[in-house]
């Protein structure tokens, strides 16, 4: 058990923090949890969903926006009176359990989606939806975990740590699904030239659909460290008692919000900006199918190389949160992020900056067209781009908020990055099904990070005001 002095003033603070197997068993969360991020809703299942399951690619876009966005609805209405209960019973680990069934079985589900089956569409788009709401539910509990971790000025280099070691995980995650369970139907052969394990039909998809279950058993073994070695708070008050309780705490801090200027103002970029960084992992395989044709091989290679810059990205933000403070992080990150889809707008099949070029030949050889070069470029920004924005707002978050209620600042920090996550789907849905174009689509994203920039640049995180 570690020993941290804490000095504020005239008064010395001696707290007592978890040794570092407790800390290891915790950053295991995000390699638990982020195969379902990489395999089911960025490279494999969602395109598979929308090249496969769904009429064409742009309604599959579209349909898979709708089902985004009516998770982010419940997300955003259960977020902050979660938490609040939370802080009231002192407990997480329940929490991260009882979410993390329904990840898992919802995961699971997601096998049933054969190809050319509309009357699945329904069922697997609700499945979605439960494994969804369970995966960002048991994260923001987990999440709340982090300040009886470390001391605050470990924070930054905690939280990279964690979506590093998360991006790992997506990582070996997907070679694990391309290299020995999903096939190119017409060779009959994974990435590595290998006959799918288990005898996984490549004409029906089989490989594509089994990251679904793969998804749940994954999450299952590698969070029980976290259970097993990380310590909880002790249970302080009963169910009924903390939901009066925390909903109490709830409106109050409700209340004195607007009296926390910078916190409020944070949290309303956070909302924005998370918005459109969500909308582009969740439709950036989705738009690679749709204008190159890419398989799930090599959609999942293109995934691989982006988790490689993110495990980077995530790795040296967390540095550079604790060198420079999380705001330095978050707007650099942005900057990039939203040059990187402008210029992804620019390119197609056949142009570069709108510049026509010679297109990919059929047949021909993994990203070997200028078009796809350019975008798998930019995907590696958005990436490397991606980790230390999502990892350096938590940072800010811890360092900005009052300790005694944590998960209930993580339920407004969920909130937020929830309560629009709908509008960013849905207009993307909405804008798809109108042109029928996924590039239309794709272009409301850029509002997102512009605006969220804009009132980022305007929040002090020394001038907040602490219960």
């Amino acid at each position: 058990m570690a020993v941290t002095t804490i000095s504020s003033g005239e008064d010395t603070v001696r707290r007592a923090y978890p040794p570092r197997t407790a800390v290891i068993s915790w950053i295991f969360f995000d390699w638990a949890a982020q195969p379902y991020f990489t395999l089911i809703t960025t490279f494999v299942f969602a395109p598979y969903f929308a090249a496969h399951v769904a009429p064409n690619a742009a309604s599959g876009q579209a349909m898979w926006g709708f089902a985004t966005a009516a998770a982010g609805i419940v997300i955003a209405i259960l977020s902050p009176v979660l938490g609040a209960i939370a802080d009231a019973t002192g407990r997480r680990k329940p929490w991260i359990a009882a979410f993390g069934a329904m990840l898992v079985v919802g995961s699971a589900l997601m096998w049933i989606g054969r190809p050319h089956a509309p009357e699945l569409i329904t069922p697997l788009l609700v499945a979605y939806v439960i494994a969804t709401i369970g995966v960002e539910f048991a994260t923001v509990f987990n999440n709340a975990m982090m300040p009886t971790l470390v001391p605050p000025e470990r924070i930054g280099r905690l939280s990279g740590t964690g979506w590093a070691t998360g991006y790992i995980g997506g990582i070996f995650s997907l070679i694990l699904v391309l290299g020995f369970l999903a096939a190119n139907p017409d060779s009959g052969r994974t990435l590595f030239g290998f006959t799918p394990l288990f005898g996984l039909d490549p004409v029906s998809h089989q490989g594509d659909r089994i990251s679904g279950p793969l998804t749940g058993i994954w999450f299952i073994v590698f969070v029980l460290p976290m259970f097993l070695f990380t310590p909880d708070y002790p249970a302080r008050h009963r169910l009924g008692a903390a939901l009066r309780e925390g909903l109490a705490e709830l409106r109050e801090t409700l209340g004195s919000l607007p009296k926390q200027r910078p916190l409020a103002l944070f949290l309303i970029a956070n909302m924005i900006y998370t918005d459109g960084l969500v909308s582009l992992f969740a439709f950036g395989g989705i738009y690679a199918a749709g204008t190159f044709g890419w398989n799930t091989i090599q959609i999942g290679t293109f995934g691989i190389i982006l988790a490689i810059a993110g495990t980077f990205g995530g790795w040296m933000g967390g540095k550079l949160d604790d060198a420079f403070g999380p705001k330095s992080v978050i707007m650099g990150s942005m900057t990039l992020l939203l040059a990187a889809i402008v210029a992804i707008l620019s390119v197609s099949k056949d142009s570069i900056l709108f510049i026509p070029v010679a297109p990919p030949e059929p047949g021909g050889a993994l990203f070997a067209s200028a078009p796809e070069r350019a975008y798998l470029l930019l995907g590696c920004v958005i990436g490397a781009c991606g980790a230390p924005l999502q990892a350096a707002s938590r940072s800010l978050l811890i360092r900005m908020a009052p300790k005694e209620r944590i998960a209930q600042y993580f339920g407004l920090f969920a909130l937020t990055g929830k309560v629009t996550s709908f509008i960013g789907p849905l207009l993307i849905g909405i804008v798809t099904a109108a042109t029928a174009s996924q590039k239309a689509g794709m272009a409301v994203l850029v509002m997102f990070f512009a605006i969220g920039l804009v009132l980022l640049a305007r929040v002090n995180p020394a001038g907040h005001a602490r219960a």
